[in-house]
């Protein structure tokens, strides 16, 4: 009989269904309990059948409290459980954090200034209030660009999180907008105080308000913490200050807490999770059990080999080393490519191969550090017709700043496109939808630009001047360049655009980062025209992949941050060279690098079978930069990674090539550096030959 469920009929047979390792955790798990989950180690399993152990040993429904970061997650979990017993396990708490701070504070809600109906405010009614707020005070954004409300309530959600005020959050995250930390704690102030009075919260507040109501209320504190008897943590390695607060005063009483997570995936530190509440976890709670998960049951035993010799370059970490349930495979692949294009053709063909071979699209992902990473595959899966999903945002050539850098293009290329001139105009202060549709009216009627920017001026007055000043900046600043495509993005990278973004987005750093690349992208074209017709003729490609061969079967294109919890049969990650991964941010951070080598980890980890590293070895165009591997890549041994060398990179037409030929063949070396054939790896080939 298992150690506690003694004289009881246990439907489940625990031992047959779990090995050593989760059993233990599912039958051992009282008291403070911290839960090393390795990647594929069967983390949801172990928790589902430790809920369904604790309810087949009598414990009530009532008295267990789950807390998850998604919906999905909870929802999986109380599906699973219900599963095991037969039936829905009815009044166990199990939900998200969010979710079950709502459930609690309907309950006490006027212990803390708000009625029990309160109002849950959304992102997009969040940001509106900041935006009333903002006209409220007078605040002057005119004049010099203010931070959008988008922006203002980024940061106040970033403080809150991060326990931290709001000086040091607009230090921390938008350094640039320091002038205006007055203004912005104004701003806040106003914030909570028009909640209040709407009785509403925003998400943050559910779990602030609840934490607020524990810590001020010890008479409800203690009846929550005597009721929950047994407090189970998903993923606890991705929580924040405050959700970490909140599970220490919630099993205050009774002690039984058992948090599972992998500090190894710990990569979310920019929305304010702290990997220090795992790190610290045995300091916080006396007497804290340690479980390790380390049998994998998703990856060969080189892929694992490979990542626990990776994760094994961070200090600060728990010790771990995951074993594989497979048996051998081969060796992941590590391919340095000539540049971009080649990197991305060679993983276009590679794709194929899988799936001529048999393996479903759906089967196999790309992943990279940054969006902007995916331009240059996904401009080539367009052209061999490979339907492909992207997660993490939008495709490259979708998102809205690179749509306003091609209007800028539209505009030099021809001065009477209305639709460019509307979303150029739309982006300068104290032009509105009527005034950019009227000018843009008008300036369509002339020859040329410059002609178009000399009649615009006369149509500006009062305060569309000053924004009709700053779109001819950014216009005659390219008229001043060289006519080539990547110059041309370059001077409206460097001109008041960039303004613009900052003050609009909380991203704006990534989005800057995504035109710097579409510039070198844009390197390699020498037409305007040329250019702008391969941009926008993407969109037709996206239409002939959904009537295509392939119908519904999609690969996966997506950051690593999206990619974590999933898992394929081949996994390629890219651009794995210095200054792209780690990103160049983390070195100025502290345990920025420790963080980025746990993406490393994470995206490896992500891979069933097989495992393909690429990155390019230059960059650039008219002046070549060298680029050397990635530093993680240096860190792998030898023996771990088979290299594929690619000699020649095909050129198609529209490049200056000459659109014919094949590529000379990829060659293999092993361990010792000695040539082999390649077993599945084939050659880059004409584009009308596939």
């Amino acid at each position: 009989m298992l150690s506690g469920a003694a004289g009881r009929d246990l439907k489940i047979d625990y031992q047959k269904a779990l090995n050593a390792e989760q059993l233990a955790v599912v039958t051992q798990g009282d008291g403070p309990c911290l839960v090393l989950a390795g990647a594929g180690s069967g983390k949801t399993r172990t928790i589902t059948y430790r809920v369904a152990y604790l309810l087949e040993c009598g414990v009530s429904a009532e008295s267990i409290l789950l807390l998850t970061f998604t919906n999905k997650a909870a929802n999986e979990m109380m599906s699973r459980v219900a599963d095991l017993l037969g039936a829905p396990a009815h009044g166990l708490w199990g939900g998200t954090f969010h979710s079950i701070a709502n459930r609690l504070l309907r309950h006490y809600a006027s212990l803390i200034g708000f009625t029990p109906s309160f109002t849950i405010l959304d992102s997009e009614d969040s940001q509106s209030l900041v935006k009333l707020c903002i006209k409220d005070l007078n605040i002057d954004t005119k004049t010099q660009r203010f931070p959008s409300p988008a922006v203002v309530h980024s940061i106040l959600s970033f403080a809150r999180n991060a326990s931290m005020n709001v000086q040091e959050a607009i230090k921390k995250k938008h350094p640039h907008f320091l002038h205006f930390t007055h203004s912005i704690v104004q701003i806040n102030d106003l914030y909570v105080e028009r909640k209040r009075l709407a009785n509403a919260m925003d998400f943050d507040d559910l779990l602030l308000k609840l934490l607020e109501l524990l810590e001020s209320h010890a008479d409800v504190c203690s009846s929550l913490a005597q009721r929950f008897v047994y407090v189970l943590v998903d993923e606890y390695q991705d929580t924040n200050k405050v959700q970490a607060r909140l599970i220490e005063l919630l099993c205050s009483h009774h002690h039984n807490v058992l948090v599972v997570g992998d500090d190894a995936q710990s990569i979310y530190s920019f929305r304010a999770a702290e990997i220090k509440n795992i790190l610290s976890f045995p300091d916080r709670y006396a007497d804290t059990k340690l479980f390790r998960l380390e049998t994998n049951y998703r990856s060969t035993p080189e892929v694992l080999s490979l990542a626990n010799a990776v994760i094994a370059q961070n200090v600060d970490q728990y010790q771990k080393n995951l074993r594989t349930h497979h048996a051998s495979f081969e060796k992941p692949n590590l391919i340095p490519a000539s540049d971009n294009r080649q990197e991305a053709q060679y993983v276009a063909e590679q794709i194929l191969k899988l799936r001529e071979q048999g393996m479903p699209l759906k089967n196999i992902a790309v992943l990279f550090r940054a969006a902007h990473h995916s331009q240059a595959l996904e401009m080539e899966l367009s052209r061999r017709d490979v339907p492909y999903e992207y997660r993490g945002g939008m495709k490259f050539f979708e998102r809205s700043h690179v749509k306003d850098v091609v209007a800028y293009l539209r505009l030099v290329s021809n001065p009477r496109d209305v639709m460019a001139w509307i979303r150029v105009l739309s982006h300068q202060p104290g032009i509105g939808a009527v005034g950019a549709n009227r000018i843009a009216q008008e300036v369509q009627k002339t020859e040329t630009l410059e002609q178009a920017l000399v009649m615009g001026s006369s149509l500006c007055t009062g305060r569309a001047e000053a924004g009709w000043r700053g779109c001819v900046g950014i216009l005659s600043r390219m008229l001043k360049v060289h006519q080539a495509p990547t110059d041309l993005i370059n001077a409206v990278a460097s001109s008041s655009y960039r303004d613009y973004l900052e003050a609009e987005y909380p991203n704006f750093l990534d989005r800057l980062e995504d035109i710097e690349q579409f510039a070198i992208f844009a390197a390699v074209y020498t037409d305007l025209s040329q250019f702008l017709q391969e941009v926008t003729l993407k969109d037709d490609y996206a239409v002939s992949r959904e009537e295509g061969m392939y119908q519904e079967e999609k690969m996966v294109l997506s950051t690593i941050h999206q990619a974590k919890g999933l898992e394929w049969d081949a996994v390629f990650i890219i651009n794995l060279s210095d200054g792209a991964f780690p990103h160049p941010r983390a070195l100025d951070e502290d345990g920025g690098i420790e963080e980025e080598r746990r993406l490393f980890y994470v995206a490896v980890t992500r891979s069933r079978k097989y495992l393909f590293l690429t990155y390019p070895m230059t960059s650039g165009f008219d002046a070549i930069e060298f680029r050397q591997p990635s530093m993680f890549l240096d860190e792998i041994p030898k023996g771990l990674v088979e290299k594929v060398q690619l000699k020649r990179a095909f050129t198609p037409p529209f490049q200056g090539g000459d659109g014919g030929g094949w590529v000379e063949p990829t060659i293999v070396l092993d361990a010792s550096g000695e040539r082999r054939e390649p077993k599945r790896v084939g050659f880059l080939r004409n584009i009308d030959e596939l």
